[in-house]
């Protein structure tokens, strides 16, 4: 693992695999090892760059709550201290968060684009309150209770049911974060802007993937992102929750392959 510092964080990031750089920013709250089920489908052709998100994993939370703008900016310096200028962009949940942040603010380094289980809209008034009473809450209680609330929203009732080593190792991931962290994560999702309008603005060849039973952001909204996304193409992966790639990993890996591939030929 690489480190740097990004103002008052420590930020961790692996790299593996040569050639074209692909950034892939894990769903919150777990940590850069949700990749490595797919990893093994791109790092021989790609160079892999896969940060531990600002208080998720081994990377500090810093002060206050993790912005958009805050993970945005790490995300560029951990460019710059790859020696990367553009790149492929691969993010999952609160990753396609922090990719609408990055379009707005360094889209010239943007090549291309997977939206992975993540919705362009910011929380509806309901939403707000409630994530900001979880953070409350998590700081109360502790991690435990938050997490297992968590796990039947992010994995898919098709891995709840039949894959409990897929639960048990996204619930390891899930403990490395502190309930300061989970707390200062939600309070920064809780002030996202809304995206939706940022959509129609996308040029870079962009895939979308939707876990066919993600109930956090819905095949709705993956269907309202390719409408908005001149050129885009929409994936429904079957028996699949929020955490698609971690759940279905060998029909995401060689999906992002082809579509990487496919990017690079043109």
């Amino acid at each position: 693992m690489e480190r740097l510092r990004s103002d008052a964080a420590e930020i961790f990031y692996e790299i593996r695999g040569n050639g074209p750089p692909v950034v892939l920013l894990h769903p919150f709250p777990c940590d850069h090892e949700f990749w490595h089920p797919v990893a093994a489908a791109l790092d021989s052709r790609y160079r892999l760059i896969l940060p531990d998100l600002r208080g998720h994993g081994d990377s500090e939370i810093g002060e206050g709550p993790a912005l958009m703008r805050k993970h945005a900016g790490d995300v560029a310096r951990v460019l710059d201290a790859a020696g990367v200028g553009k790149a492929a962009f691969i993010g999952c949940s609160i990753g396609g968060y922090i990719l609408f942040e990055f379009w707005r603010r360094f889209r010239p380094r943007m090549t291309s684009l997977v939206l992975c289980d993540t919705r362009p809209q910011a929380d509806t008034t309901e939403a707000r309150a409630n994530r900001l009473k979880a953070a409350d809450t998590v700081l109360e209680q502790g991690t435990e209770p938050f997490i297992e609330a968590m796990i039947p929203k992010l994995m898919g009732r098709t891995t709840v049911a039949a894959r409990p080593d897929l639960v048990d190792g996204a619930r390891a991931m899930m403990r490395k974060m502190s309930a300061e962290d989970i707390s200062q994560v939600q309070r920064g999702m809780a002030e996202r802007p809304d995206s939706v309008a940022d959509l129609k603005t996308i040029d870079v060849p962009t895939l979308i993937a939707i876990g066919e039973e993600d109930v956090l952001a819905t095949v709705a909204d993956g269907e309202l992102m390719r409408q908005n996304i001149a050129g885009s193409q929409l994936k429904v992966i079957p028996k699949a929750g929020h955490y698609a790639p971690w759940e279905q990993p060998e029909l995401v890996g060689p999906l992002l392959r082809q579509f990487l591939d496919d990017v690079a030929l043109k």
